[in-house]
This record gives structure tokens, sequence and C-alpha cells, in this order.
């Protein structure tokens, strides 16, 4: 049985395949079977995600979210555990690798991914709100699935989280400019990605240039949101990675609650989009919302890619 730490993970699964694999997966293979546990102790969690497509793989999440973690001396992710694939067939075990490399790999992909199918052709300027440790894998996703973004913005409540974030990139050859002002920020950018823990909407519906189109993460509680009710009043389009677990999200069901949009104005999942039965963007003014729930569905995608990427070298 193979195991591949964090290191060996970044080596392989690669943001452009990894992309693409995800494209390929939701096209062809259908939704696996889905089962989810969540043992909360007041603050952390661990959760338990199972996902099975039958004649094809297994993949089991087991992971813990302890969000204090970040201010331990010396920091840890806030998110850890490993990630188990099964033959589907069989049930052999085939593969244990580092869970929270993962998680930060399938949500930048699935983000990523949802841009690729509805942002416009022609988006330029990506702002990333948030300088956790999503971050700047939303910048090297977004990155790999439209090359021809071009410029790249940053903010953060810290301004200090965000240089971090701009520094780790640099490195990387990927200039990064930290904004000071967010309702600048939105107004310029084609792309919003917005990776916090925010309970109050950071993103103003007012301020997004016609066309533009909003990748919402953090939301993954009901009481956490990241856009204003006017963001979602002027989305043309509404979809999301899928409509399972709509109701745990903050972005979803306070704008429900408040009467600016019902269930039905969730248009699209990644699976109508990747396969063609929903158009997606319908013209360059639209904006666009894209809601990425997650699901164990991504991890066993993400971990069947990165087993092909190992049966490959």
């Amino acid at each position: 049985m193979i195991h591949l730490d964090a290191g060996r993970i970044r080596e392989l699964l690669d943001y452009r395949y990894l992309v693409e694999a995800l494209r390929s997966a939701h096209a062809g293979q259908g939704m696996p079977l889905l089962d989810r546990r969540i043992t909360d102790a007041g603050g952390n969690m661990f959760v338990n995600l199972t996902a099975w497509s039958p004649g094809r793989a297994i993949a089991v999440k087991l992971v813990g979210v302890f969000p204090e973690n970040v201010g331990r001396s010396p920091p840890e992710p806030s998110i850890q555990g490993i990630v188990v694939l099964f033959d589907g067939e069989t049930g052999k075990a085939l593969m244990t690798c580092d869970g929270a490399e993962m998680t930060y790999r399938k949500t930048a992909a699935d983000s990523a991914l949802g841009a690729s199918l509805l942002a416009r052709r022609d988006a330029r300027t990506l702002l990333v709100i948030g300088a956790g440790g999503l971050a700047p894998h939303m910048v090297r996703a977004h990155r790999a699935a439209r090359p021809e973004l071009d410029r790249f913005l940053i903010w953060n409540r810290s301004s200090e989280k965000a240089t971090a974030v701009a520094d780790e990139l640099a490195n990387e050859g990927i200039t990064v400019e930290v904004q000071t002002s967010l309702e600048a920020a939105l107004a310029m950018a084609d792309i919003v990605s917005s990776v916090t823990m925010a309970t109050a909407p950071l993103i103003k519906g007012a301020l997004l240039k016609p066309g533009a189109h909003v990748d919402l993460v953090g939301s993954y509680l009901p009481d956490m949101r990241e856009a204003d009710d006017d963001v979602m009043s002027r989305a043309a389009l509404i979809c999301m990675d899928i409509r399972e677990g709509h109701d745990s999200t903050g972005d979803i069901i306070q704008p429900m609650a408040n009467g600016v949009i019902r269930f039905e104005d969730i248009r699209a999942d990644l699976f109508e989009l990747a396969t063609g039965a929903h158009p997606g963007r319908m013209s360059d003014s639209d904006i666009t919302v894209f809601k990425n729930i997650g699901g164990g569905h991504l991890d066993l995608f993400t971990a069947m890619a990165l087993h092909q990427r190992v049966a490959e070298i």
C-alpha cells in the first residue's frame, strides 16, 4: 500500500492536472455514493467522509478540524488527517495520503474548475479575500485553470498575513499585490475568491463590476457568510459544486430567508456544467456565483487522480 506525505502530493498533483481530472470525473463518472459523519466537541470537530464509485474506487477521509491550531506555537494546520483510497471492486486498500494537503488541493481545484466554466474568457484579475492556509492554493489553482490571468490581488483584515502569502508566492515567481481597500479591490476584480471565516458579508454586490465571477469558499456553517444580498440579487447565475448541503451555508440560506433567492435559483451544479447539461454563463455582462461546498466525492476524485499519477510514473 502506498503512503504519500504532503511533500510528495505537492510534487505529483499539480493544479493543471488536477483541475482537468476533476473536469473529466464530473463529466463522466456521475455522483458517487456518499456518507458523512461529524463528531462535534464544541469548537473542534472530527469528520468521517466516505465516497464510493461502485466498480471504481472508495475514498474515506478521516480529518480533524481544530481552528485554534493556527495560533499555536509553532502553528499547525487547522485541518489534519488522512485520506484512504480503496479498490471499488475488492475493497483492497491502495493508498493513504496526507489529509490536509489533499483538502487544500481538492478545495482549490473545485473552485478553479467552477471559474473555468463560469468566469468570462477574458478575465485577467483575480482577487483573493483571506490569507489563511487556502489563500496561496487559490492563486495557484485559478492560475493553472485560467493561464490568461495576469494580475493577482489579496486582501485580509491583517495586512501582515496578506503580505506573508504574497511573499510565499513571490518565491514561486507569482506577483501578488496586497490591497488595503477591499472596496477598491472588488471594483477591479474579474474573479473574486473568498476564503474567510466571516460571519458578516465582506463582498458587497454593489461594488462588483459587470461580468464578475464570485467564488465563495469559506462559509460552511449557517451563521457564516461572505457575500451580501446584493451579490445574490445581481447574480444572473448561481451554481454550486453540489446542491446537497446548501442548507449548511449562510451564503445560501440567509438570502433565502431574506426572500432574495429561492432554492430553484441555484441553476446548476458542477456535474451539469461539466457535461454541458447547463450552458453556464450566457452573457459577458452576467455576474456569476459559485458556492464551493466540497464533499466526499471531491476527495474521491482527487485521490483517484493522485493514484493515477503515481501509476504513470
